[in-house]
């Protein structure tokens, strides 16, 4: 829709804002003040939340270029110059996930802090994130979605879009941008529900590494950037399955443990 939010020259060199980051930026300060006010309530120090979510999206942005690379390698080789241009691009969010969750689970255990409190903080936060930072991705038309008749089709007419992400232009394309923040945006209130019932550390970052998963599967298939394809389902569709299945284990488990500390014992 519009990539480069404005331009200008400074100095005689010119300067370009990437409405992609804008948004980026946005959603960084959005999950920001979100996990903040959480820390606050669970008695976690604000100065190591800080320092978690500084490392995570640094860390976050370097594994999902990466995995956008690695899914694409020959054409990477193939086409070298174009790993600038992917530097402009979203990159694979599970890439991003995984990396953000090492580093973070590597400086909990430095730090001595509660990893499951922790990853229940990030969760909402994670989720709005998500949602505001979908609307970047759509700005810049990555991560676009396939041809289509309905009435709420998008069509990208810039140019600079179409260099940047190699978004078709002129052609009615499903809005997955859109679809992806307002399901993110419903996945924040589901949590803020399940946050005032939870009854156990780590319950809500594992509903929402199930539901996002969940989420992702059915709308993957409006997509229709090149992300790696096989069988017909996208690379993410089976990272997202696998997630969701190693979140179902120890949710599973530690809602037995829960309920067995619950029953009277014995007599």
């Amino acid at each position: 829709m519009k990539p480069i939010l404005f331009e200008t020259t400074i100095f005689g060199w010119p300067f370009f804002l990437p409405t992609y980051g804008v948004f980026l930026a946005f959603a960084f300060l959005a999950a920001l003040w979100l996990a903040l006010r959480s820390a606050r309530r669970t008695k976690i120090p604000g100065d190591a939340i800080l320092d978690l979510w500084i490392a995570a999206l640094v860390s976050g942005i370097v594994g999902a270029k990466l995995l956008l690379y690695v899914l694409d390698l020959d054409y990477y080789v193939e086409n070298p110059r174009a790993i600038l241009t992917g530097l402009r691009s979203a990159g694979v969010f599970y890439g991003g996930f995984a990396a953000a969750l090492i580093t973070c689970v590597v400086m909990v255990v430095r730090r001595g802090i509660s990893g499951w409190k922790v990853a229940d903080i990030a969760a909402p936060s994670i989720a709005l994130g998500q949602a505001v930072g979908r609307l970047g991705c759509f700005a810049a038309g990555c991560c676009y979605g396939r041809p289509t008749t309905l009435p709420w089709a998008v069509t990208f007419t810039d140019p600079e879009a179409h260099r940047i992400t190699g978004v078709p232009l002129d052609v009615p394309l499903h809005p997955s941008q859109l679809y992806l923040s307002a399901a993110d945006l419903a996945l924040f209130a589901v949590l803020l529900v399940l946050s005032r019932r939870k009854r156990r550390d780590g319950q809500l970052f594992l509903w929402y590494v199930i539901l996002y998963a969940a989420l992702r599967t059915a709308l993957e298939f409006t997509r229709g950037d090149p992300r790696g394809m096989l069988w017909g389902f996208s690379t993410s569709q089976y990272i997202a399955v696998a997630t969701a299945l190693t979140a179902v284990v120890p949710l599973w488990l530690r809602g037995r443990r829960a309920a067995a500390g619950r029953r009277p014992a014995a007599r």
